[in-house]
């Protein structure tokens, strides 16, 4: 496997600062958010300096009962060659349920969401996997996912999963230690357990990425620093195998720059303690157990195993999004922690895809857009979200300022059109105008 060395999640709000970051060997962007045909200037610039980029996706659904949406895969392809990337990245979870499948309402997730560790869900994510690595022009490695709740009925642990999904399907493993310690709070599970039983000759790298706890779970936020039990389990995994790539994930709440190359100092620090002991210990730089297979062993998953998993999943992500009862042998109380982070994360992502909304609303587009996600599921992508609750207010005349209420109408006549009305001269001109009066 190629050699990464000390990475950062590429975000356009640190682009600046990330250039000029030292010792930094590669960066990670999420797929979704880069056009092949119009790479940031940022990105540019560091492939010509001979930086590596990893696109890293997030919407593929690999872990879901259907079959990965031949779409999908073609842009993460094209993000790869794009970027000249030596491998793709994406996760062990499911995003969206319904449809076909199941005869009910297609659902969108808008979050990464756990796969039940059982026989059924590996049969359809080898396969599933399978299609993905046949699609994509480089290797593709696979995250394991931080989980606020478990399935009842498991029968294999992470890294028992995570090992037979690379001994059947030859996948790479992309470890994120923060994930295995949000699992640690969350479930109960002992992250050196799960390191024990993965094959670490597998992994492609390392992510590493900060968090916060609240009432006993603890939330995978990506917007705080990371904190020493991460560190340890990072200390703990470079004791038992040289970790190609390292890399330090950070969504939200970005601090100084300084403060980034502290942590990534952290980071480095905890890889060397963890290769100091393997030194002292003995252990092998390469790897333990069997292997990773060609994946010849994977054939395909019958319908039925999708199907019961499409049923599963449909369940479980109705009550989570559609106020529907929770299914039998899950936490409830921890389904509702999953599911108020869900509506507040689809909150904020819908804020920041349409800006103008919180602008026009106010104190009001917070509370109003919870209550409208407490009745009314994602059904597609987050833009859509924004005009299906712009729509929903303006029908049930929820604004009762005069102003912003036609500014709304305004904002959803605009882009719920084929054509955005602002494209047209004389719309343009009348928002200029508008533009230039407010500054008075």
């Amino acid at each position: 496997m190629r050699r990464l060395g000390t990475g950062i999640g590429w975000r356009p709000e640190i682009a600046d600062a990330v250039e000029r970051m030292p010792g930094i060997d590669w960066v990670e962007v999420v797929a979704e958010n880069v056009c092949p045909g119009h790479l940031p200037d940022s990105l540019r610039r560091l492939r010509e300096r001979g930086v590596t980029v990893v696109p890293h996706g997030v919407s593929l659904g690999l872990g879901g009962a259907d079959r990965p949406d031949e779409g999908r895969l073609r842009a993460l392809a094209e993000r790869a060659e794009a970027l000249g990337s030596p491998l793709v990245t994406e996760h062990i979870a499911f995003v969206r349920a319904g449809g076909p499948l199941t005869a009910s309402p297609h659902l969108e997730a808008g979050h990464l969401l756990p796969v039940p560790r059982t026989r059924d869900a590996l049969d359809v994510l080898c396969e599933n996997v399978r299609i993905a690595q046949d699609a994509l022009p480089v290797p593709l490695a696979v995250e394991n996912i931080a989980a606020l709740f478990s399935w009842p009925g498991e029968e294999m642990t992470e890294g028992q999963f995570l090992y037979e999904l690379a001994d059947r399907t030859g996948v790479r493993l992309l470890v994120d230690v923060a994930n295995l310690h949000t699992n640690h709070v969350n479930r109960g599970e002992d992250p050196a357990k799960a390191l024990a039983e993965l094959p670490l000759e597998a992994i492609a790298y390392v992510h590493v990425a900060g968090g916060y706890e609240r009432d006993g779970v603890w939330h995978d936020s990506h917007a705080h620093p990371v904190p020493r039990p991460v560190l340890d389990i990072l200390t703990d995994l470079a004791a038992h195998v040289s970790p190609p790539g390292v890399l330090l994930e950070r969504d939200e709440n970005f601090p100084e720059p300084a403060e980034l190359e502290r942590e990534l100092a952290s980071i480095r620090a905890a890889v060397e303690r963890g290769r100091a002991a393997a030194a002292v210990t003995g252990e092998a730089e390469g790897a333990r157990g069997e292997g990773a297979t060609s994946g010849s062993v994977c054939g395909p998953a019958d319908d039925m195993s999708r199907q019961r998993l499409a049923l599963a999943q449909t369940a479980l992500l109705s009550a989570l999004v559609a106020g529907t009862p929770a299914p039998e042998g899950f936490d409830r109380a921890r389904l509702g922690v999953q599911s108020r982070a869900l509506a507040a994360k689809r909150a904020g992502v819908v804020a920041k895809v349409a800006p103008e909304l919180p602008e026009i609303l106010g104190d009001l587009y917070r509370p109003a857009f919870l209550a409208y996600a407490h009745t009314h599921p994602m059904t597609a992508g987050y833009r859509h979200d924004a005009l299906a609750f712009a729509a929903h207010l303006l029908r049930e005349r929820r604004v009762h300022d005069a102003a912003a209420h036609r500014e709304l109408r305004e904002w959803w006549l605009d882009r719920s059109g084929p054509r955005p009305r602002s494209h047209r001269p004389a719309a343009r001109l009348a928002r200029a105008t508008r533009k230039v009066l407010l500054r008075r």
